[in-house]
């Protein structure tokens, strides 16, 4: 199925149903009261998480929803029948956006969760309403309101605990076929990752995380080289980046460390508060050089950009390494509040 991680969609909700002008009419009472109804209330659309749900694809095909109207009232004090709301299912992670005005209207994160984007109109007042002791035979009825209608501008922003970070071909969708069941397309050519993959690793039966592979960035990516950036949204939800450096790179006109340093300024550039998450190096493919050369590359990288936070060694295509540095990832993430960045914002 194919990757859609943004949607325009229409939505207007039904207009409310007209109240009724009405007298009773009975055999023996010739001037019977107002008897006239109230309409019923126009249907609102509400947008649903869904956690069986894992991409927007399904509003390529359907992008106008519309609620229908209440019905008006009738005689004999019958109130029109309110219109159904309308639930729109879309994947967990769904931002809501008035196309318009770029209002944030709301984020689906929890399933179930409901967000109303289009109220439904309230419904019109029939003349029994206005009877009073001194106006016994009133003529005055309310139309129904008219339902809110909205274009949205749908996002969607994967629900992951780490995204993995690096340029194409550094062992991102190796690594996570290594410790997930995950399947992501693995060549010996760049951007064999065209979209976003998520991977759940398993420590044991009562602790794992999701991790997000997106495609590999390069040069000039937030100008659009490449696949360009707009995967990077992805990873503005978890908690601890992954950075992959391919230690023994098949071009050496781009060393590690001119690799790291272009990661960063990608990110810069895309989203100052992104660069800013904690991120840990992870040098991958350590089986292609010798145990002595490895310790002393490592080294050279980590002291040419000052780097000062967590790094592990692995190779992906191996398994080497990766258990510890799972087992390092959820130890990290059991230590920080899920909430944590939500707080601090």
């Amino acid at each position: 199925m194919k990757f859609i991680d943004e949607a325009i969609i229409k939505v207007q909700a039904g207009a409310g149903g007209h109240g009724c002008l009405s007298f009773r009419r009975e055999k023996f009472i010739p001037f019977g009261g107002p008897d006239g109804g109230d309409g019923g209330n126009g249907g609102s659309i509400y947008l649903i998480a869904d956690k069986n749900i894992n991409t927007l694809v399904d509003f390529r095909h359907q992008h106008h929803f519309r609620a229908r109207r209440g019905e008006n009232g009738r005689g004999r004090l019958q109130t029109g029948k309110s219109s159904e709301d309308i639930y729109i299912p879309v994947p967990l992670g769904t931002e809501a956006w008035e196309a318009e005005t770029g209002e944030l209207l709301g984020d689906l994160t929890r399933p179930g969760q409901t967000l109303l984007v289009a109220k439904g109109g309230a419904h019109g007042l029939g003349n029994a309403r206005f009877k009073s002791s001194t106006n016994r035979a009133p003529r005055k009825t309310t139309q129904g309101k008219p339902g809110e209608e909205r274009t949205l501008r749908l996002e969607l922003k994967l629900l992951a605990d780490v995204g993995l970070l690096g340029l194409p071909n550094a062992g991102k969708s190796t690594f996570i076929r290594q410790v997930s069941a995950a399947t992501p397309k693995v060549a010996d050519y760049p951007f064999t990752t065209l979209h976003p993959h998520l991977g759940v690793v398993r420590i044991d039966p009562n602790r794992s995380f999701v991790a997000a592979d997106i495609p590999g960035l390069i040069e000039g990516a937030a100008q659009g080289a490449g696949l360009g950036v707009r995967f990077l949204k992805h990873l503005s939800r978890t908690r601890l980046l992954l950075h992959f450096v391919d230690v023994a790179p098949l071009e050496p006109t781009l060393s590690p460390v001119d690799r790291v340093r272009a990661i960063h300024r990608e990110l810069q550039q895309f989203s100052p508060e992104l660069a800013a998450q904690e991120q840990w190096l992870v040098f991958n493919k350590t089986d292609l050089i010798s145990s002595s050369e490895r310790a002393s590359r490592c080294q050279e990288i980590i002291r040419e950009i000052c780097w000062q936070k967590p790094v592990y060694e692995i190779s992906a295509l191996t398994g080497e390494g990766c258990q510890r540095l799972i087992h390092a990832v959820m130890q990290y993430l059991e230590e920080v509040s899920p909430y944590e960045k939500e707080d601090s914002q």
